[in-house]
């Protein structure tokens, strides 16, 4: 485990976390979990579970409105603000950081504190913040990582690596002057995962920043590796122990068993994976986060010391950036699906899952629709009329404050089929890209220690309620 520099170690860590913003949230009496299983929904807001829940049900046949999604039975809930150190609409690094860590950090950072300027590559060295990933595994439990994104993006990255810039995730992507300083990418960082036994389970996207320039992709002939070190770190990854298994296809995977060998690393696309509304159409396969899920519980599971397992659907957020609410909300109920999984798959008297967003979206839901009224379609009115603007033309339920949706003139949606996959909703404000909200996001929990979320919570306490849970309360809560 890194040091800590002498200007944070010199803080109590009550002063420390005091400065980082620690605070809010329910005192919760001590309950122990054997395992601990955290989701995290990038990019859902509030606003996105409620669209995704009224989708859910009327794909089921019904209105929608009074579906309920898997966690949402849960039986403890907060709100959970979520700014940065730095900013006051959070990013996914800074936020993840937030949870993984316990301390709030910048807006960029992955799990080094706020002291650390963004890019400082020496006072990341001297400042890495042990996440609960590395804990678990240097108390001997097993550990899993599971995102539909890269596996080197901001979220899977905070729970393994430290970095002063999010953007650091192949070699060629580090600065001279990082690199001269002794700075590892992400990638690199993964491979060289050295807490406990190592990582059990890593499945997602991302398997260009593994391997060398000019190297090919198994699976798409345009696509070739980044590292400018010429490293293949799969290959480093596996002879770095033995009984390690990689797999990239939907065929390796079907072919995994849980007992079969020690650690399985699963990278399924060069760099995202599909989005679940595109997944059938891969030609070598995907596995669905459900059953990437389901692998990664019973793997862990069969170790038999407990387990912490991080499971993201990272490419929720990826849609809303896109302006596109169909995706967005079918990789929601994906995600739903995956929780569900784990619930029927685990114990809740030994199993403790949070469920939780990093940020929100400027995602909307408006218009006064009737009860019923197709989530993804234009308004209709209780009296069963078109509703239409001021100059006459109809408009969507869900709609973007921002993003690349913005049009002008605004079209008339008369003739336009606005429940397509690939239909972008206008946005207020043109951006190529849609931005975060800053808003607050539910957390949903149940198991052991569950009782710890309620109320308005900052997001960093979330890592003290599963710390808890896990190894029991500290002074310092862990760190």
């Amino acid at each position: 485990m890194q040091r800590w520099s002498k200007a944070v170690a010199s803080l109590s860590a009550a002063a420390l976390l005091a400065a980082c913003a620690v605070g809010g949230g329910p005192a919760a009496p001590e309950q122990r979990a054997r395992n601990v299983i955290l989701f995290l929904g990038d990019g859902m807001g509030v606003s996105t579970v409620t669209a995704g829940r009224i989708l859910a049900g009327q794909l089921q046949g019904g209105p929608g409105e009074d579906h309920t999604l898997s966690f949402e039975r849960f039986p403890h809930v907060a709100l959970v603000k979520t700014y940065n150190t730095d900013a006051q609409v959070a990013d996914s690094a800074g936020t993840m950081s937030a949870i993984m860590t316990g301390v709030k950090t910048r807006i960029g950072h992955i799990s080094v504190p706020p002291a650390v300027a963004h890019g400082d590559c020496a006072a990341a060295l001297d400042n890495a913040l042990p996440t609960l990933l590395e804990l678990a595994e240097q108390r001997g439990l097993a550990t899993g990582v599971v995102s539909t994104t890269r596996i080197t993006h901001a979220t899977p990255a905070a729970t393994y690596a430290h970095a002063p810039n999010r953007d650091w995730e192949s070699d060629g992507q580090l600065p001279e002057a990082a690199r001269q300083a002794g700075c590892r990418d992400i990638a690199r960082q993964l491979a060289e995962f050295a807490h406990g036994d190592g990582i059990e389970v890593v499945l997602g996207g991302g398997r260009l920043a593994f391997l060398p320039a000019g190297t090919a992709d198994p699976e798409y002939a345009a696509a070739s590796g980044v590292r400018a070190d010429g490293r293949n770190l799969i290959e480093a990854w596996q002879s770095a122990a033995e009984g390690r298994q990689y797999v990239w296809n939907r065929a390796q995977f079907d072919a995994l068993a849980a007992a079969d060998g020690d650690q399985v690393l699963g990278l399924f696309e060069p760099s995202h994976m599909r989005f679940e509304a595109d997944r059938a159409d891969d030609a070598a396969g995907e596995p669905s986060l459900s059953e990437m899920t389901a692998f990664a519980i019973d793997k862990l599971a069969a170790r038999g010391s407990g387990y912490f397992l991080m499971v993201e659907g990272g490419r929720i957020d990826h849609a809303h950036h896109a302006g596109n609410a169909y995706r967005a909300l079918h990789d929601l109920l994906a995600f739903d699906a995956a929780v569900d999984t784990a619930r029927r798959m685990t114990d809740a008297a030994d199993t403790l899952i949070v469920v939780t967003a990093d940020h929100s979206h400027t995602f909307t839901i408006s218009g006064y629709p009737r009860r019923g009224n197709p989530i993804l379609g234009k308004v209709e009115t209780p009296l069963g009329t078109q509703a239409t603007d001021a100059e006459g033309r109809p408009y969507t339920t869900l709609g973007y404050a921002n993003g690349p949706g913005h049009q002008t003139p605004l079209p008339d949606l008369t003739g336009t089929d606005t429940t397509h996959p690939d239909y972008r909703q206008l946005a207020t404000v043109p951006l190529d890209s849609e931005t975060h909200g800053g808003e607050d996001v539910a957390a949903y929990a149940d198991g052991p220690g569950a009782q710890g979320v309620g109320g308005v919570m900052e997001q960093n306490r979330l890592f003290d309620v599963m710390h808890t849970a896990l190894f029991g309360a500290t002074e310092d809560g862990g760190r």
